[in-house]
C-alpha cells in the first residue's frame, strides 16, 4: 500500500510539471504573438500610405478599376542595415510578422489568397492594402501546404496555397509569399530614419502626382544632394520602404527601397543596373555616418587656429557664397569638421574671433604628394601648411584697410602689419634714407610688387614689375636663329 502510494504521488507530481510546463510554452507563445501583433497594432492600412506634398492620400476603393501605381554601398551604411533590418526567409517566419497585400497587375490574374472559411480564391483587388497578420502554417486536407494570415482590416482568415512541396521546400526560395511587403522594415525605418540627414546617391527619385496615369513623375536630383527624411510608408512588394525625403528647398521626393529584403521576391543578383537604386545603399547615405570623424579631428573642433599665409575661403551670407580672400594672421575657431563624400580632404567650418563670420575651407589633415595647393604649388590646402594653433597677433586696422586686405590689396597709409596681412611676407627689404624703406613681395606670374614706406612704416605708394622674361629677349633668340640658318 505504501509502495501505491508512493508511484500514485509521484505520477501525481509527473503530470502536475508536464501541466505548468505546457501551460509556459503556451504563454510564451501567446506572449510572442502577441508581441508582434500589438508592437504596431496601432498602425492601420491608411498610416502605411504616405505621399510627397500637394497629393493627397487616397485609398483605392474594392470596387476602382485595377491600376498600377507601384512605384516603379557605403560600409557604414551596411552596418547599419545589419544592425536593424534582419532578413527572414519565410522558414524563419514568427506568428505576428506582419505584410500589406500590394497587388500588380500580374496578381490580378493569378490570385494569391483562399478564403480559409469557404476554401475559395479571393481576388487580390478587395484586399488592396489590407494588413495581413502571419499565424503560422499548416497542410490541407488535400495534402497541400497552406501559409495562413489573418486579416487585420477585416478580421477573417485567409491562407496561400504553396503550389507544388511542402512548406519547407518552398520557404528558402526566394519566391515567398506573392503581393505581401513585408512591413516590419518600413515600422523599423519609421522610427530610425524620420528626421535624418542622408545624401542622395542616385539621380533618380520620385515625386507623386494624381495627373499621371501611374501616380508618380521621374526626376532628376543631382548626387550628394543634402536631404532630410519627412515620411516613412509602404512602397512595393519588391521595394516595401517608400523613403520621401526634402530637400534644402523644401520640395519632396520619394524612392522605394528594398532594405532587409524579407519577402522581396527578388535574389540579391538582381538588383543591378536601374534596379540598384532601389537598394537603401544604392540611394542614400546616411548623414552621421558620412560625418564621423576620427578622435584625432574631432579634438580641433572648438579650438583657436591663425592663417599663416593668405588664402582664399568660401562665406556664405544673404543666401549666397562668396570667394573671399582671407589674410595671414587671421585667428578662426573651429566650429566643425564634415569629411568630404569619397576624398582624404574635410570641409572646416571656421567663425572669424574679430567679426564672427563664418567661413568653409576645404583642407586635408593628410601630407602627401597629390594635395594640391594654390600659393604658387606650396601645398596650401594642408591643413598643417596653412594652419597654426592658437591666436595669431591682435592687430588694428581701419574699416577701409580690413576691406583692402580682404581683396589682397595694398592701400596709401596701410601699416606694415597690414600689408603683411593683405599680402605676405616681402622676399627681401631694400633700405633708404630717414627710415624711408620698399618691400619686394613676389606675386603670382611671376610679377614683383613693390611698396613703399615712409620713416613712420606707413606706405606712400606702390609698383609693380613684369617678368623677367621679355619679349625683347625672346626676339633676339628668333634672330640668333635665323642667322644660324
Amino acid at each position: 500500500m505504501v509502495f501505491c502510494s508512493l508511484n500514485c504521488n509521484f505520477a501525481a507530481e509527473l503530470i502536475s510539471i508536464e501541466k505548468n510546463y505546457v501551460m509556459k510554452r503556451v504563454v510564451l507563445t501567446v506572449g510572442i504573438a502577441f508581441l508582434f501583433g500589438s508592437l504596431y497594432a496601432q498602425k492601420t492600412s491608411e498610416d502605411y500610405l504616405v505621399k510627397t506634398k500637394g497629393v493627397k492620400k487616397t485609398v483605392v476603393d474594392a470596387s476602382q478599376t485595377e491600376s498600377e501605381d507601384e512605384k516603379g554601398k557605403e560600409e557604414k551604411s551596411n552596418d547599419f542595415i545589419s544592425e536593424n533590418f534582419k532578413y527572414y526567409s519565410m522558414c524563419d517566419w514568427q506568428r505576428g510578422m506582419r505584410f500589406m497585400v500590394m497587388p500588380e497587375k500580374y496578381d490580378m490574374v493569378v490570385k494569391t489568397f483562399h478564403d480559409k472559411a469557404t476554401g475559395k480564391e479571393v481576388s487580390s483587388m478587395p484586399l488592396r492594402h489590407s494588413i495581413m497578420v502571419y499565424q503560422g502554417h499548416t497542410v490541407g486536407a488535400d495534402g497541400r501546404a497552406h501559409v495562413n494570415f489573418l486579416c487585420q482590416n477585416n478580421n477573417k482568415e485567409y491562407f496561400y496555397e504553396i503550389p507544388n512541396g511542402s512548406f519547407e521546400d518552398h520557404c528558402y526560395g526566394k519566391m515567398g509569399v506573392p503581393t505581401l511587403a513585408y512591413l516590419g522594415d518600413v515600422d523599423i525605418a519609421c522610427e530610425k530614419l524620420i528626421g535624418r540627414g542622408m545624401f542622395t546617391k542616385s539621380d533618380i527619385y520620385y515625386q507623386d502626382t494624381d495627373n499621371s496615369s501611374e501616380g508618380f513623375l521621374e526626376c532628376k536630383l543631382a548626387p550628394n544632394t543634402p536631404v532630410k527624411v519627412t515620411k516613412v510608408g509602404v512602397g512595393t512588394r519588391n521595394f516595401p520602404v517608400k523613403i520621401i525625403f526634402e530637400d534644402e528647398k523644401g520640395d519632396e521626393y520619394f524612392q522605394n527601397v528594398a532594405i532587409s529584403k524579407t519577402n522581396s521576391g527578388m535574389r540579391d543578383d538582381e538588383f543591378i543596373m536601374d534596379k540598384a537604386k532601389h537598394l537603401f545603399e544604392g540611394s542614400f547615405q546616411l548623414e552621421d555616418v558620412l560625418m564621423t570623424i576620427s578622435r584625432d579631428l574631432s579634438s580641433y573642433i572648438g579650438k583657436y587656429v591663425f592663417t599663416k599665409y593668405s588664402t582664399k575661403m568660401i562665406s556664405k551670407g544673404a543666401g549666397k557664397e562668396r570667394e573671399l580672400n582671407v589674410p595671414r594672421e587671421t585667428t578662426f575657431t573651429i566650429e566643425n569638421i564634415a569629411p568630404k563624400r569619397n576624398s582624404q580632404y574635410v570641409t572646416l567650418t571656421l567663425k572669424d574671433r574679430d567679426n564672427r563670420r563664418i567661413y568653409f575651407k576645404d583642407v586635408t589633415f593628410t601630407n602627401t604628394d597629390n594635395v594640391a595647393g594654390d600659393i604658387d604649388g606650396r601645398r596650401e590646402d594642408f591643413f598643417g601648411y596653412l594652419f597654426s594653433m592658437g591666436e595669431g597677433k591682435v592687430r588694428k586696422t581701419s574699416q577701409a584697410a580690413r576691406a583692402a586686405i580682404r581683396q589682397g590689396r595694398v592701400i596709401l597709409g596701410m601699416s606694415e602689419d597690414e600689408v603683411l596681412m593683405a599680402v605676405g611676407e616681402p622676399e627681401r627689404t631694400v633700405e633708404g634714407n630717414n627710415g624711408y624703406h620698399e618691400w619686394i613681395i613676389a606675386r603670382t606670374g611671376g610679377k614683383k610688387l613693390i611698396v613703399k614706406f615712409d620713416g613712420t612704416g606707413r606706405v606712400t605708394g606702390t609698383s609693380t614689375t613684369r617678368p623677367t622674361t621679355s619679349k625683347k629677349t625672346t626676339t633676339v633668340k628668333r634672330k640668333t636663329t635665323t642667322k644660324r640658318k
